[in-house]
C-alpha cells in the first residue's frame, strides 16, 4: 500500500500539482464562507460543494469543465431542498433518496459530465442527513455552495489552470448498447437495489446514521463496471474504513475538535483524497474516513461509538452492494475485460497505421491522438483486471495469465510510443518493410479481437518471429509483433473467456 502511493510514478507531477491546488481551492471556500458570516454548518457544506467540484469533474477540455462546474447547483439546489423539506417526513425521504441513488449512476451514461453532476446530487442529499439540515437553513446553504464554487473555481480556472498547457486525452467510456444490454442501466438498477438493502438494515443499526451505508454502497458503484470491480472496491472500502477509524482514534478522538489543528489535520486530508485517489482507493478512503472523523469533532459529537457505528454501517453497505452485483442483473467481469482489452489492441493498430502511414510521407497522419487515447484505455483494462490480480485472488492460473496481459499490453504501448516519436522525426526513412510489417500487425489484432469461429483465418496471416532490422521504426514494429503474438496464449486459454468466468 505505502509502495503504491509513495512510489507510484507521477509524470508531469500531476497528482501532486492536484492535491495542492484543491487544498488550495477548499481552503479559499471555507475562508470565504467564514469571513461572510455563514455557520460551521454552511461552511461545512460549501467546503464539500468545492471538494466534489474540483474532485467529480473531470470533462477533458477546461471550457466542458467549467460547463460542468456551472451546472452544479442546477442539479444540487432541487436536491438539497427536497432533503430539507423531507426531513421529518422518513418515508418520503428514503424513497427520494433511493431515487436520486439510482438517478445518479444512470447518469454516467452522459459520460463525465453525468458522472460528475450524478455525484454531486447524491452528495448533497446525503449531507443534508450529515447535518440534519432543515428548511429554515436551506438560503443560507444555498448561498454558501455558491461561493465555495465561484473561490474554488477561481482558483481551477484562473489562478493555477495547468490543464491549458496539457494535450487533451478523451475518457474512455463503455460502448453504447440499448435497454438492460447498457452497463450504466444494469448498475443503476443494482445501485438502487443495494441502496434500499443498505438502507433498510442500517435503519435498525441507527435511526441517525443510517445514511453512512447507503453512502457505503454509492460510493462502491462509483466508477466500476463489473461485478469482480465492485466487490474489489467493497472491499478496499471497508479496509480503509477500518484503517481510518484506527487513526481518527488515536487523532481525531484526543482533539475534541479544537479549530486549529482539527483544520489543519482535515488540509492534510483533503491533500491525501486528491493525491491517492489515481492510485490506491484503500488509502483514499482511509483519508476520507480521517476527514469525516475530524469534522464530527468540529460538530461536537465525536467519541469511539460513533467511529464503531460508521464501520458497522460501512459494513452493511458494502454487503448490499455486493448482494446487489451478484443478485440482480449482474455484469461479468469477463465481458467488461474482453470489450477494454479489444478496444486498447485496436487503438495500437491505429496507432500502428497512423505511423506508418506518417514514415511513408504522408503530412496528415499523427498516431499522437492515438497513443494518448491507449493511456486511459489501458487503465480501464487494468481496473478490469483488478478483481484477477488481487492478492487475495484464488485463482493462480488466471492471475497469471492476467499478469501476462498486463505486461505485453505494457510492452504493445511502449513499442507504440517509440514508433510514434520516430514517426515525428521529419528526417525519418521510410523503409518498404514498413507496410509488410504493420500489415502484419493488422493481422495479429485482428486475430485477437475476432470471434473465436472466425480467428483461424486472420491468424494465418500472422508472422511468429521476423529477422533483426536495424531500422529503428521496424524495430518497434518487430517488438509490437512478438507482443501480440504472445498475447494469443493468455488471451485464447479459456473457451469461454480470454481470462476469467467470473
Amino acid at each position: 500500500m505505502l509502495k503504491r502511493v509513495f512510489v507510484a510514478p507521477d509524470p508531469g507531477l500531476l497528482r501532486l500539482r492536484g492535491a495542492t491546488r484543491s487544498v488550495l481551492g477548499i481552503g479559499l471556500a471555507v475562508m470565504v464562507c467564514g469571513l461572510t458570516g455563514h455557520s460551521l454548518v454552511a461552511a461545512i457544506t460549501g467546503g464539500l460543494a468545492a471538494l466534489l467540484a474540483l474532485f467529480t469533474v473531470t470533462d477533458t477540455t477546461v471550457r466542458g469543465q467549467m460547463t460542468t462546474t456551472a451546472l452544479l447547483p442546477a442539479v444540487g439546489f432541487p436536491v438539497l431542498a427536497a432533503a430539507a423539506v423531507l426531513h421529518d417526513h422518513p418515508v418520503a425521504r428514503d424513497a427520494v433518496f433511493v431515487a436520486v441513488v439510482g438517478a445518479g449512476v444512470y447518469a454516467r451514461r452522459w459520460g463525465p459530465r453525468g458522472h460528475a453532476l450524478g455525484v454531486f446530487a447524491f452528495m448533497t442529499f446525503f449531507a443534508t442527513q450529515f447535518l440534519h439540515t432543515v428548511p429554515s437553513q436551506l438560503p443560507e446553504l444555498c448561498t454558501a455552495v455558491t461561493l465555495a464554487l465561484l473561490a474554488s473555481s477561481t482558483v481551477r480556472f484562473a489562478v493555477w489552470c495547468y490543464e491549458l498547457r496539457l494535450p487533451q486525452v478523451a475518457v474512455p467510456v463503455p460502448q453504447g448498447a440499448r435497454g438492460l444490454a447498457r452497463t450504466t442501466t444494469r448498475q443503476a438498477i443494482q445501485a438502487t437495489a443495494g441502496s434500499t438493502f443498505a438502507l433498510l438494515v442500517g435503519q435498525l443499526l441507527s435511526e441517525q446514521r443510517w445514511y453512512w451505508a447507503v453512502g457505503a454502497t454509492w460510493w462502491i458503484f462509483v466508477n466500476t463496471t463489473s461485478r469482480g470491480e465492485t466487490l474489489v472496491r467493497g472491499f478496499r472500502r471497508a479496509l480503509g474504513t477500518v484503517l481510518g477509524i484506527g487513526i481518527g482514534l488515536v487523532v481525531a478522538v484526543p482533539l475534541h475538535g479544537a479549530l486549529v489543528p482539527t483544520m489543519a489535520l482535515v488540509a492534510v486530508c483533503v491533500f491525501g483524497i486528491f493525491y491517492t485517489a489515481a492510485v490506491s482507493y484503500t488509502w483514499m478512503m482511509l483519508a476520507v474516513t480521517l476527514m469525516a472523523g475530524l469534522l464530527y469533532g468540529l460538530l461536537g459529537v465525536l467519541d469511539p461509538a460513533l467511529l464503531a457505528l460508521r464501520l458497522a454501517e460501512t459494513g452493511v453497505g458494502a454487503l448490499g452492494a455486493a448482494l446487489a452485483v451478484l443478485l440482480v442483473l449482474p455484469v461479468t467481469t469477463h465481458a467488461t475485460t474482453d470489450a477494454w482489452i479489444q478496444r486498447a489492441l485496436r487503438c495500437v493498430h491505429q496507432c500502428t497505421a497512423e505511423a506508418a502511414a506518417r514514415l511513408a510521407g504522408s503530412t496528415t497522419a499523427d498516431p499522437a491522438p492515438h497513443v494518448a487515447e491507449l493511456a486511459p484505455l489501458l487503465s480501464r483494462v487494468r481496473l478490469s483486471l483488478a478483481p484477477l490480480v488481487h492478492p487475495l485472488s484464488p485463482l493462480r492460473a488466471r492471475k497469471a495469465r492476467a499478469r501476462q496481459v498486463l505486461s505485453l499490453l505494457d510492452d504493445c504501448a511502449r513499442e507504440v510510443r517509440g514508433l510514434a516519436s520516430i514517426a515525428a522525426d521529419p528526417e525519418a526513412s521510410h523503409d518498404a518493410r514498413l507496410t509488410a510489417a504493420c500489415q502484419r500487425v493488422e493481422a495479429a489484432v485482428e486475430a485477437l479481437t475476432t470471434p473465436r469461429s472466425t480467428r483461424h483465418t486472420a491468424a494465418a496471416a500472422v508472422a511468429v518471429s521476423q529477422p533483426p532490422a536495424a531500422e529503428p521504426a521496424l524495430v518497434h514494429l518487430h517488438g509490437l509483433e512478438r507482443a501480440l503474438a504472445e498475447l494469443s496464449a493468455p488471451l485464447r486459454s479459456s473457451p469461454r473467456s480470454p481470462l476469467v468466468d467470473a
